[in-house]
């Protein structure tokens, strides 16, 4: 999802949830708000794995520490040589 598309989504939830507050939603709006609160998560999710994926973790003593998982996921990504 770019960033407008994420705009949109966030921007859509955010009207819903005003209009629930105020006079309730139709069943075609709380359809529409879960399906796109699904989406959301679903790109928050991707986001946030790649960022972890991505992270290299190096202790006080500059022993690199990262995980092996992580690891084999960069490789996977040819961030890695080793």
């Amino acid at each position: 999802m770019d960033k407008n598309e994420e705009k949109r989504v966030t921007d859509r939830i955010n009207e819903l949830y005003h209009k629930k507050q105020k006079e309730g939603l139709t069943p075609e709006e709380e359809a529409e708000r879960k399906e796109l609160h699904k989406k959301f998560l679903e790109n928050f999710r991707a986001g946030f794995r790649q960022q972890l994926e991505d992270t290299v973790i190096i202790d006080k003593n500059g022993k690199e520490v990262t995980s092996e998982k992580a690891k084999k996921a960069q490789r996977e990504k040819g961030l890695r040589k080793d």
